[in-house]
């Protein structure tokens, strides 16, 4: 379907796709298929020039319906800032968890979160594995 729609609608697409993303994970009806919508928007993240994948982190997403997804995506700004040893945005601020949440379904990956989760999730609350983490 995208190879019908010229190039540089498809980059505009893109991006109001991933700017989007908080609104797709409110519409999502499951787990599996929010962690396949933030996997997308990390691989088109990498895609993306410096100066813009900074644009798509300074503007707060609007709510996901659900405060842990909003954590996650608050966690996710701080830790792709940090890497481009860059200031959090002040919305991250706010999205911080009362109660850890483990997404990891498996004991063994929990343990590994509590171990080696990068210092941005777990200022949010949110423990991901290794191998989840490894993706940011």
């Amino acid at each position: 379907m995208l190879d019908t729609i010229p190039l540089h609608r498809r980059e505009r697409l893109k991006i109001e796709t991933r700017r989007a993303l908080a609104t797709h994970l409110m519409s999502a009806n499951a787990d599996q298929i929010r962690w396949k919508l933030v996997w997308e928007f990390m691989e088109e993240y990498r895609w993306e020039p410096g100066e813009t994948r900074i644009g798509l982190l300074q503007d707060e997403p609007g709510p996901t319906g659900d405060v842990r997804w909003d954590s996650l995506l608050a966690a996710l700004a701080e830790h792709l800032l940090a890497q481009a040893d860059l200031a959090p945005p002040a919305w991250v601020e706010a999205r911080v968890l009362r109660r850890a949440w483990f997404p990891a379904e498996l004991a063994i990956h929990r343990v590994d979160a509590l171990a080696w989760a990068p210092a941005a999730f777990r200022k949010h609350g949110v423990y991901v594995s290794v191998q989840d983490s490894a993706a940011a």
